[in-house]
């Protein structure tokens, strides 16, 4: 697993070989950055934005807006492993105080609104593929505020996933790559 474009393009980052993770295949992460960069109906300036990526994992997605210039990534996870890992690879890129980790559950995260005044450029969702509470989640980001209005939520799900998403949000691109399905959400 590397960086694959900006100030980091090319550092390998640690990965986790445990059947526990996901990552995100560079290819993936590749094709949601190209559509988040030029895409007109999807576009996110990355530079200077505040992400936050929901099921972290070893930080890939992250640490890819923090190398192509987010001012702020919060991570939220809880998996120890993936933990180690995160801490490492952010040290690794030296990027600590673009960084907040969050060891907490997701629904614990929303639970205690760990983010006060801040409003997001972009929200990373990648769950596990097997998890079926997406609903609720969407739910809590829009009670919250978290959003900007201009941003956006990124879904990474199974391609054959069947989640609920209500009225209260725009299916701005669902775009299929492999067993992927990223779908790319703005609410109305």
């Amino acid at each position: 697993m590397r960086i694959i474009g900006g100030t980091h393009k090319g550092t390998k980052i640690l990965e986790s070989f445990d059947k526990n993770t996901r990552p995100l295949k560079d290819l993936v992460k590749e094709s949601i950055l190209n559509i988040l960069e030029h895409s007109k109906d999807s576009r996110i300036e990355l530079k200077n934005s505040l992400i936050l990526d929901l099921f972290s994992g070893t930080g890939s997605f992250g640490l890819e807006c923090i190398s192509r210039g987010a001012a702020k990534v919060y991570f939220v996870e809880n998996y120890i492993k993936s933990l180690e890992i995160l801490n490492k690879n952010i040290k690794k890129l030296k990027c600590e105080k673009k960084t907040t980790i969050f060891n907490k559950d997701v629904f614990s995260f929303f639970e205690y609104k760990e983010i006060k005044n801040e409003k997001l450029d972009l929200i990373f969702l990648d769950p596990p593929y097997k998890e079926e509470n997406i609903e609720i989640i969407l739910k809590n980001i829009v009670k919250l505020k978290l959003l900007k209005d201009s941003g956006l939520i990124v879904l990474h799900r199974h391609k054959k996933s069947k989640d609920n998403i209500d009225n209260k949000f725009n299916i701005k691109r669902s775009v299929k790559y492999g067993i992927s399905k990223i779908i790319f959400i703005q609410i109305n």
